[in-house]
């Protein structure tokens, strides 16, 4: 649904949507009860093909910020004056210094060079591992979730975040092939008149040059980026929590104060997004430089040394913008629609 996009499953577990279960009606008895422990996707048919939806319409953003991503981005060179003694030298006008361009930038770069074709490079494989990472993903939960009920105390939080954390190990671990041969479709440069590689030929590509360690480069970089989802689920729970204690409780009272607590609502799961995203990020960028051809990049902590030392801090967060422009507005939709389809749904209950 609209959360998957960037590495399929690793986005999409992000949200607390997936940490809290989806609401469906039980019989309980001679009554219906709203059970919160369902797993997602069993009750509402929507998320079965929003997740196409999402990944058609922020495909272009997704192949913006790989290429921001890349070491093999193209730098441009800004002139500063130098000033001597209150008189401008024109001796001074050659000092170059390497920017690396903005969203806008690398946009009218695709399009010119490479046509708007090439803004959506990478969404085949991406249409294809969007269902399987799913199912496996919400197989692997639901199990999880049995185990951790033992361990735990049952439905806790730290029961939501272990079993996660244990599906989107599973999840990357088996899809990760699909998700280095969408990078890798993403990074190719298109010529105008030259048919570019489809997912099968780039699938068949990889194997010949790098065999069948090839498919699974960037793993390492994915597994940190569970992390995220862990921060997202700490920091939403915790606004929610304030909300609460200000009486902003979603959905209780006369309809203005439903719209202010919605409203609320919706900014938690907005700012709980963002931070999460711009905590995590430079797992993204890590991902990608493994996932180059013929890389110098090797190791996720080697990768992580090289950046680094080479490009500075701020080489980890280039393109973050581009992935808050696709996750904030879709985690805080979601997350706020699960609270209105939960109140929903209980009221109708009761």
């Amino acid at each position: 649904w609209l959360l998957i996009g960037g590495d399929g499953i690793c986005n999409l577990n992000i949200s607390a949507l997936l940490i809290h279960p989806d609401p469906c009606f039980v019989q309980s008895g001679k009554f219906l009860s709203v059970d919160r422990e369902a797993p997602i996707g069993n009750a509402v048919p929507g998320p079965r093909c929003g997740g196409t939806v999402g990944a058609i319409f922020t495909c272009p953003l997704e192949v913006i910020k790989t290429r921001l991503q890349s070491s093999r981005l193209a730098f441009r060179a800004i002139y500063y004056p130098q000033v001597h003694l209150g008189t401008l030298s024109a001796e001074g006008m050659v000092r170059p210094t390497s920017l690396p361009p903005g969203l806008i930038q690398v946009l009218k770069s695709i399009l010119e060079k490479e046509g708007p074709k090439s803004l959506f490079r990478g969404l085949g494989p991406n249409l294809v591992g969007v269902a399987p990472s799913r199912a496996v993903y919400f197989a692997c939960y639901s199990r999880a979730k049995e185990q951790f009920n033992h361990v735990f105390v049952p439905n806790s939080s730290i029961v939501h975040i272990c079993s996660a954390a244990s599906a989107a190990f599973v999840t990357n671990s088996l899809m990760n092939p699909i998700w280095m041969v969408k990078t890798r479709m993403q990074l190719e440069r298109r010529v105008r008149g030259l048919k570019q590689m489809n997912t099968l030929q780039c699938a068949r590509y990889v194997y010949r040059s790098e065999g069948v360690r090839g498919f699974y480069r960037g793993l390492t970089a994915s597994y940190a980026g569970i992390s995220e989802t862990i921060i997202c689920f700490a920091i939403y729970e915790r606004l929610k929590q304030h909300l609460k204690d200000l009486s902003w409780s979603p959905f209780t009272g006369s309809p203005e104060t439903n719209s202010t607590n919605f409203l609320g609502i919706t900014v938690a799961a907005a700012i709980s997004k963002g931070c999460a995203s711009c905590i995590a990020y430079p797992h993204e960028v890590i991902r990608t430089r493994l996932r180059e051809e013929g890389t110098k990049y090797q190791t996720f902590v080697q990768t992580a040394r090289l950046v680094f030392q080479e490009e500075g801090y701020f080489a980890f967060y280039r393109g973050l913008f581009a992935q808050l422009m696709r996750q904030i507005p879709n985690t805080a939709i979601v997350l706020s629609t699960y609270e209105l389809i939960v109140y929903l749904l209980e009221d109708r209950v009761k």
